[in-house]
């Protein structure tokens, strides 16, 4: 194959990576063809996850197969829940034009659509085009976030880099690290890898606070590699049942009301006993509850925490609602991939929400880094990503290489389901060369006991 681009600089801060080989990787090397190199950011963010999984782990060497890269990417698209395709973007999400260009709207989710509709003193579907033909697209974009919606201006990328929030997306590594002081006394002993275990994970404790795509494609590896991965979700704001179902492989589900202080307690019983956590919420939304990461860190200084979001930890933009496509909007690479019509130029978008599952994959290796670095040190530490930095990452790759314009067929797997028969694809790694694949599918939503699997406790 030929290079592939090198996104494992970040994680050699790390002692435990600095002279960790890259996981080698085999396969097509250009298939969606573009302007950017999409495959280049998408081997690299699994060959990063691979590189921390073979620091952690000494009796398998793990490696990536492109074929299972790119089908991974698309994972969704690639579903079948008993026979049918999974549901893509609602209606009202997508491009819309606006009095001075165009602005991309997100309203996937009921009460992102309900607090679009208020923002536009609109009470129909109808009637959103007609009211954003009265507004700026950056008049519109702030009017939509002040009522909590979630919307993104198309900028041109210049005009993306004059901007506060890209100073700070840009700056520093795309995984920012920090390591804890070590523990005066420990609970619960650190989980270490099991030499010659089928799945090296296997006991590994990991409490999944994240919604969406990027945080549920990290802890989905996680639990594919033997993890005992809980997610955790607030009642009342149900996940989109299709990503749901495409993210929840190997890894089960409650509901908690994090703003009740008995329900509070067991989480945070559960954190106390936890490896690793995983946070996905947008800057500030779980420092109320004392689940930030510094409050995190603090307490459990033996703990890894990956927190991500979407528009960084600093910056004007850091408690905003974001995701991939209106990041793709913001950023400059929805002009990218734009086409000239009769009025203009149209935004495009990547064949692929390549911002979420980059950031997904570079959360788990980072989370499997840390945990490299615990087994040697005996501390814990935490890491910060976002779709933003990824995206500048994406940016600085050298131009996409010519050629290959046919995404290779994907190896399709099938798994008996509550939800019926799905037809998925497999995570991207090779165990010894061996296909990785899932081995529990995903449970209804909400079903699973707020507690740890029995199996798993030490």
């Amino acid at each position: 194959m030929e290079a592939v681009p090198d996104l494992t600089a970040s994680l050699r801060v790390l002692p435990a990576l600095r002279s960790q080989e890259r996981a080698h990787c085999s396969g097509p090397r250009t298939w969606w063809s573009g302007p950017l190199d999409v495959e280049g950011l998408a081997l690299g963010a699994v060959q990063a996850a691979a590189t921390a999984l073979n620091a952690l782990t000494s009796s398998t060497r793990h490696s990536i197969d492109s074929v299972r890269v790119a089908a991974a990417f698309d994972s969704l698209g690639h579903l079948r829940i008993n026979g049918r395709r999974a549901e893509g973007f609602a209606s009202m999400s997508g491009f819309r034009r606006t009095a001075d260009g165009w602005i991309r709207l997100h309203a996937n989710y009921p009460h992102h659509a309900e607090r679009l509709l208020r923002a536009l003193s609109v009470s129909a579907p109808s009637e959103v085009d007609s009211a954003l033909s009265g507004l700026a697209s950056e008049e519109a974009e702030e009017l939509i976030a002040a009522n909590n919606g979630a919307a993104a201006a198309v900028r041109a990328r210049d005009a993306w880099c004059t901007t506060a929030m890209h100073t700070a997306a840009a700056d520093g590594p795309w995984i920012a690290f920090s390591l804890s002081d070590p523990p005066r006394k420990r609970g619960r002993a650190p989980w270490r890898p099991a030499p010659g275990a089928g799945r090296p994970l296997t006991g590994l404790r990991v409490l999944d606070l994240t919604r969406v795509i990027a945080g549920p494609v990290a802890t989905r590896l996680l639990g594919a590699l033997g993890a005992d991965v809980l997610r955790i979700d607030p009642p009342g704001l149900p996940e989109l049942a299709d990503a749901f179902i495409d993210t929840g492989f190997d890894k089960r589900s409650a509901e908690a009301d994090l703003a009740e202080p008995l329900v509070l307690d067991v989480v945070k019983e559960l954190i106390a006993s936890a490896d690793v956590l995983i946070s996905g919420y947008r800057g500030g939304a779980l420092a109320r509850f004392g689940l930030d990461p510094e409050s995190l860190k603090e307490q459990w200084p033996g703990l890894v925490v990956v927190s991500l979001n979407a528009w960084s930890i600093q910056g004007p933009w850091n408690g905003r609602r974001g995701f991939d496509s209106l990041v793709q909007a913001a950023s400059g690479i929805a002009e990218a991939y734009g086409s000239a019509g009769d009025d203009g130029l149209r935004p495009g978008a990547l064949p692929v929400q390549a911002l979420d599952h980059a950031t997904g994959y570079g959360v788990a290796a980072a989370a499997l880094a840390l945990l490299a670095q615990r087994s040697g040190s005996g501390t814990g530490g935490t890491a910060d990503l976002s779709l933003a930095r990824t995206a500048e990452e994406f940016f600085a790759l050298p131009a996409a290489a010519a050629g290959g314009k046919v995404v290779p067929d994907p190896p399709l797997s099938t798994m008996d389901s509550p939800y019926g028969p799905l037809l998925h694809v497999a995570p991207p790694l090779l165990a010894d060369g061996l296909p990785l694949e899932y081995t529990r599918p995903p449970v209804r939503y909400g079903s699973s006991v707020l507690g740890w699997q029995v199996s798993s406790k030490p």
